[in-house]
C-alpha cells in the first residue's frame, strides 16, 4: 500500500497520472503522493533535449539522380500531455516528417545545388518540422545534414571532372608561369644586349681615343727627336776628326751577326788608324776644322714632350734622343766614305748638306737648311 502511494519522479522528467484511464495530472520531479489502486502513473516523459540520428534516406534530385541523405535532429518535449496524447510515437513521426520534407526540398534542386546548399536544406527542414511538431508538444531546435552520398558512378564522374578542372588550372598556371619566365628572360636578354652594346661602344671610343693620343704622342716624340738630332748637329759642328772617329766606331758593327761569312776591310782603315782622320784623305765638302759659329739654335718650347712635369725631358726621352744623335752621326760617317762617294757620285752633296757653312740662329730647328753649292773634288 505504501509503495503504490509514494512515487518519486527524477529530475528533468514529468509523470503523467491517469485515474480510471483518464488524464488526471502531471507529476513534477521529486516526491509525489497518489491514491493507490485508483491513480496510475502511465508515462514518465523526458524533458531534456534529445538527439536523434535517422538512417540514410534515398532522395531523387531534380536531374533524376538518387542520393542518400543522413539527417540529425535536436528536439525537446515542451508539453508532456500533448506528447503523450496527441501523437502515439513522436520519434517515428519526426522521422517520417523529416524524410518527406527532405524529399520535397531536394526534389527541387539538382545535384550541384544539393551538394552546395546544406544550409538552405537545414533551414527548410527546421521550419517545416517546427511548425508540424508544435501541436505535439515538441520543439525542434536544430536540424543538420550529416551526409549526402551520390551514386558511385556519379562519384567517379565528379572525381574525373574535378581532376580535369585541377589539371586545367595547373596547365593554365604552368602556361602563365612559362609566359612570365619568357617575358622576364627576354627583358633580361634585352637589357644585357643594350648594356653590352653600350660597353662595346664605350670601349671602342676609349680605344680610339687612346690610339689617337698614342699616335699624337709618337708623332710629337719623333718630331722632338728630329729636333734634338738637328740641334745636336748644329751644336757639334762636326769636322774631319769627328767623322773619322765615328767611322772607326762603325767598323765593328760590320762584323756583327752570325750570318756574316766574309768581312771586307776597307783600304782606308790604315789611314784612319794613323791619325783618327787627321791624315786621312780629305772628304769633299767636309772641312778639316770647323770655323763656323757655335751659337746654339733655339728649339722652342718643349712642353708637349715634357715627361713627369717641370718642362724637362725624362730619362727615357733623353736616352732616346742620345740614341737618335748617335744614329745620325753614324749615317754622316757612312756618307763620308770616299769610296762610296766616288761610286755613287753623290757623296759630295751629302757631305755638304751634313754641315752648313755657318749656323744661322734664325733657322728653325724643324727645318733643314739648304745645302751649299757643291765644290769640285780635291785632286
Amino acid at each position: 500500500m505504501l509503495a503504490k502511494t509514494v512515487r518519486i519522479v527524477p529530475q528533468a522528467r514529468a509523470g503523467v497520472v491517469e485515474r480510471f484511464g483518464k488524464y488526471l495530472k502531471t507529476l513534477p520531479a521529486g516526491l509525489n503522493i497518489v491514491v493507490p489502486f485508483i491513480d496510475k502513473v502511465r508515462y514518465v516523459i523526458d524533458l531534456r533535449e534529445q538527439v536523434v540520428s535517422f538512417p540514410p534516406q534515398p532522395v531523387i534530385t531534380e536531374d533524376n539522380l538518387v542520393v542518400s541523405i543522413d539527417t540529425v535532429i535536436w528536439f525537446q518535449v515542451t508539453d508532456p500531455i500533448a506528447a503523450t496524447y496527441e501523437i502515439a510515437n513522436y520519434i517515428q513521426a519526426v522521422e517520417q516528417l523529416t524524410m518527406t520534407t527532405l524529399r520535397n526540398i531536394v526534389g527541387g534542386m539538382d545535384l550541384e545545388q544539393t551538394l552546395t546548399s546544406r544550409e538552405e536544406i537545414n533551414t527548410g527542414l527546421r521550419g517545416v518540422l517546427d511548425e508540424a511538431t508544435g501541436k505535439w508538444g515538441i520543439r525542434v531546435n536544430r536540424v543538420e545534414i550529416k551526409g549526402i552520398d551520390p551514386p558511385p558512378s556519379i562519384k567517379d564522374a565528379m572525381e574525373k571532372q574535378m581532376r580535369a578542372d585541377r589539371d586545367k588550372r595547373a596547365s593554365i598556371l604552368t602556361a602563365e608561369g612559362q609566359r612570365q619566365s619568357a617575358i622576364l628572360t627576354a627583358e633580361g636578354n634585352k637589357q644585357s644586349a643594350i648594356l653590352n652594346a653600350e660597353g662595346n661602344r664605350e670601349s671602342q671610343i676609349l680605344y680610339a681615343q687612346g690610339e689617337r693620343e698614342s699616335a699624337i704622342l709618337r708623332a710629337q716624340g719623333e718630331g722632338q727627336a728630329i729636333q734634338t738630332v738637328f740641334q745636336a748637329i748644329h751644336d757639334g759642328n762636326p769636322d774631319q776628326s769627328l767623322l773619322a772617329y765615328q767611322y772607326l766606331q762603325m767598323m765593328p758593327k760590320i762584323a756583327e751577326g752570325s750570318a756574316n761569312k766574309l768581312w771586307i776591310v776597307p783600304s782606308e782603315i790604315g789611314k784612319a788608324l794613323e791619325g783618327l782622320g787627321s791624315t786621312m784623305t780629305d772628304l769633299a765638302g767636309i772641312p778639316q776644322q770647323s770655323s763656323g759659329s757655335k751659337t746654339r739654335v733655339d728649339m722652342g718650347s718643349t712642353e708637349r714632350a715634357a715627361i713627369g712635369g717641370s718642362g724637362a725631358l725624362g730619362d727615357s726621352e733623353l736616352r732616346k734622343a742620345n740614341a737618335a744623335v748617335e744614329a745620325a752621326i753614324a749615317e754622316a760617317a757612312q756618307a763620308a766614305n770616299p769610296r762610296a762617294a766616288a761610286e755613287t757620285g753623290v757623296a759630295t752633296q751629302t757631305g755638304a748638306a751634313a754641315q752648313p757653312a755657318e749656323t744661322d740662329p734664325s733657322v728653325d730647328p724643324g727645318e733643314v737648311p739648304p745645302a751649299p753649292p757643291a765644290e769640285p773634288p780635291a785632286s
